[in-house]
């Protein structure tokens, strides 16, 4: 029987879940709920922008505070509720987290005014955050490792749909009842999500708890920190996100502006625009194998710097096709920079996942804020020079790593050449010195080049 903790009397004693049994399906169907339920509440007011602007008479940089602030209250509660799932369970975490944030999510249209409901919007923030605390531990442990891979992508796919849905339904119901209608039904919708999550949701068998540790979780997280090589991928995830949020908070303004005009149902529907962050994201892995990881950064970042230069014409046209560039670009940089802190961190993976979601959730905050400081001054221009001078930074970070992933592999073949005894006079040099290879068949110097980013240079390749 499962303890209160959501762990089985003996931990472990039964077998992890396989893709064709029932438990593998439930436990998919859970987190596919759980993951819409999460990004439909998350968003749900960044489509519904220019009306709450209208009708409380506030600003965009005043208004645009309902999604900055729950991002914000997201990514400052990643961490605790990571701790908190280790002491008293995944599935606990999970539906406790999830209940809170739909409770909230049906508070919303009764806010009274816009200091309320930024309020509410920055509980709901702290209390959505124990999803993606929990959701990819409770998989990893519950499902077998040749299954992770699809279970957590399914789980995304459950994000992206999540987060799109909620823009486009909230978008059509503002333009027929209002904002707090479309609030209201997104609630309603969560609901039906977070019942089916938990009556889905077997329970855990393999999850051992914990004692909280903040000494331990502490020691941890300055370790990742005072690791150069995952500051700079903290910071490539914050200044791609810091793109993706200026735009996505501030293209409503821009449609609902001179020359389009468009509805708020138009405005929403342009979000279906965030599928294409799926497909990128999945391409990513393919453009890895063939540029590698730091030339897929710079591909991602010359996208999404299209995008934002094709976005400053007077055409729809060319808004919509730079806004296709940018999703593209910075779903497939934001996928090769989480997999990257991955595959760097030694130890601690959970904290140093946990703390590049923190960075990416501060940095949509950031632009958030920042992008409707720069609409409200400038216009459509400033987003752009925010969001180019973001790239900036990105392709910085990259350059950095070149260069320093260049001089190990130079320093390693420089040292090889030193150790190598020199031939005997008398004999014959050969024609040609193959290239050392590892047991694996692999050169040296590409092993060199794959791991220099604990010796010196990024593993970000």
């Amino acid at each position: 029987m499962p303890s209160a903790t959501g762990a089985p009397a003996e931990v472990g004693a039964l077998p992890q879940h396989a893709p064709g049994e029932p438990g593998y399906r439930r436990v998919l169907l859970a987190l596919f709920a759980a993951g819409v339920a999460t990004f439909t509440l998350l968003f749900a007011t960044q489509a519904l922008l220019p009306a709450l602007s209208a009708d409380l008479g506030v600003s965009p940089g005043a208004a645009s505070w309902t999604v900055s602030a729950t991002t914000a209250a997201l990514a400052l509660a990643v961490l605790p509720l990571s701790a908190v799932s280790e002491r008293f369970g995944r599935r606990a975490t999970m539906t406790w987290s999830l209940t809170a944030a739909v409770l909230l999510g049906l508070a919303l249209p009764f806010a009274p005014d816009l200091g309320w409901l930024v309020a509410l919007r920055t509980l709901q923030g702290a209390a959505i955050a124990g999803i993606p605390a929990s959701a990819i531990a409770f998989i990893a442990e519950e499902v077998r490792a040749r299954a992770v891979i699809g279970a957590v992508g399914l789980f995304v796919a459950g994000n992206s749909i999540g987060g799109m849905a909620g823009r486009i339904l909230t978008g059509w119901t503002a333009d027929a009842w209002g904002w707090r209608a479309a609030l209201g039904t997104v609630a309603v919708l969560s609901l039906v999500c977070a019942v089916a999550f938990r009556v889905l949701l077997p329970p855990a068998r393999h999850f051992a708890a914990a004692p909280l540790a903040p000494r331990a979780l502490a020691r941890t997280v300055r370790g990742h920190l005072a690791d150069g090589l995952m500051r700079r991928l903290y910071a490539i995830g914050l200044l791609f996100m810091t793109v993706f949020g200026a735009v996505y908070t501030m293209i409503g303004y821009r449609l609902a502006g001179e020359p389009f005009g468009l509805s708020s149902g138009l405005i929403g529907s342009v979000f279906v625009i965030y599928l294409v962050g799926t497909g990128s994201s999945a391409a990513a892995g393919r453009l890895v194998a063939r540029l590698g990881r730091r030339g897929t950064l710079y591909a991602a970042a010359g996208t999404t710097g299209a995008g934002l230069l094709l976005m400053l014409g007077g055409s729809l046209a060319a808004v919509l096709a730079g806004l296709v560039l940018l999703t593209a670009g910075f779903f497939a940089g934001h996928a090769v920079a989480s997999a990257s802190v991955s595959h760097a961190a030694r130890t601690g993976r959970a904290q140093a996942s946990a703390l590049y979601q923190v960075a990416y959730y501060v940095g949509n905050s950031a632009g958030a804020t920042a992008g409707a400081v720069a609409f409200h001054a400038v216009g459509w221009r400033g987003v752009v020079v925010l969001g180019l001078t973001a790239l900036a930074g990105v392709t910085g970070i990259t350059v950095h790593a070149t260069r320093r992933a260049a001089a190990a592999a130079r320093t390693a073949t420089a040292g090889r050449a030193r150790e190598e005894p020199a031939a005997p006079a008398r004999a014959q040099a050969p024609a040609s010195r193959p290239v050392p290879y590892e047991p694996t068949g692999q050169p040296i110097s590409a092993r060199v080049a794959r791991t220099a980013g604990h010796t010196g240079a990024e593993t970000i390749r």
